[in-house]
Formats: C-alpha cells, structure tokens, sequence
C-alpha cells in the first residue's frame, strides 16, 4: 500500500532567505507533499507581517507544486497534525543549531511520537546565511539579492525605504 508523506518546514521565515529555499527544494524531492509553515511567531516582533512572509514565500516557491505555504499560530506540532504531516523538516546550520534543534525535536518527540524530525544542512554557499543577518544588513542599506530571491529582495529594499 503506498502512503503519501507530507512534511512541513515551520519557521519565522522572516524573511524567507536562499538557504531555506535550498532546504525546501530539496525536501520537495523526497516528500510528495511540503508545507512550509509560517509561523505567527508571538515570541518574537518580525520585520515583515505574517501575511507578508506567506505571500512572499508563496511567490518564491512558486515553481514548485508540491510545496504548500500556510501561516500558524500556536505549536508547530498541533499545526503539523492538523495537516496530516508525519515528518518535520528542520534546518541545520552549525553544531549550535544542531543542539538548539535536537532539543525541539526531542521535545516535539515527547509531544507527538507519531511526529519524526529530520534535520537537514544547507548547501555550503548557506552555511552562514541567517533571516537576522540578512534583515540586519538590508537595514544598513547593504545589498543582499544575492541570499534572498528577487521578490524579497524588493520587499525589503522598499521596507528600509520609508
């Protein structure tokens, strides 16, 4: 009997950089069906709104119809249930990253067994890229179309603009 997997990739994606692009595209080839999940993110005050970073994102994987972008509030693992997924992508960037992560996915273990976490690592051309740096150097004027898609990068530029 062949079973349909779908995977999420949640995140702030704010904004959303070529690194989790990378991490998505590749996802999108093991997983018949990714949803990268935008998450509300109560925690933390985001440069873009939450319906910014779906639309931007939807407009950046655009090209790729397996993948779905949807926002969410709450924990990731209730959304994840809700949406039929069985695994959580999650990227990983540095051993700091892989201890911060391996701490969520043994909680969201604990949460929800049924849940399995899979960590994947960027491209190297990504390895240092972050959303913080990014909105960081944009901020500054700086140039950053060569870590985000076009789309993005226009968003932002006409975000430090006003």
């Amino acid at each position: 009997m062949s079973q349909t997997v779908k995977a999420i990739y949640p995140g702030t994606f704010d904004p959303l950089t070529l690194g989790h692009e990378n991490i998505i595209v590749r996802s999108a080839q093991m997983f018949e069906h990714v949803i990268l999940a935008v998450a509300h993110a109560h925690h933390k005050k985001t440069l873009l709104t939450l319906s910014q970073r779906i639309e931007l994102a939807q407009i950046a994987l655009r090209d790729h119809p397996n993948v779905e972008v949807l926002g969410f509030e709450g924990l990731v693992k209730d959304f994840a249930l809700e949406q039929g997924a069985k695994v959580m992508i999650r990227g990983v960037r540095s051993m700091t990253d892989f201890d911060y992560e391996s701490q969520l996915a043994g909680m969201n273990r604990l949460l929800a067994p049924q849940l399995e976490t899979i960590f994947l690592t960027p491209e190297p051309q990504f390895q240092s890229l972050s959303s913080t740096l990014i909105r960081e150097i944009a901020s500054l004027g700086g140039e950053v179309s060569q870590w985000v898609s076009a789309p993005i990068d226009l968003a932002l530029r006409e975000k430090f603009k006003a």
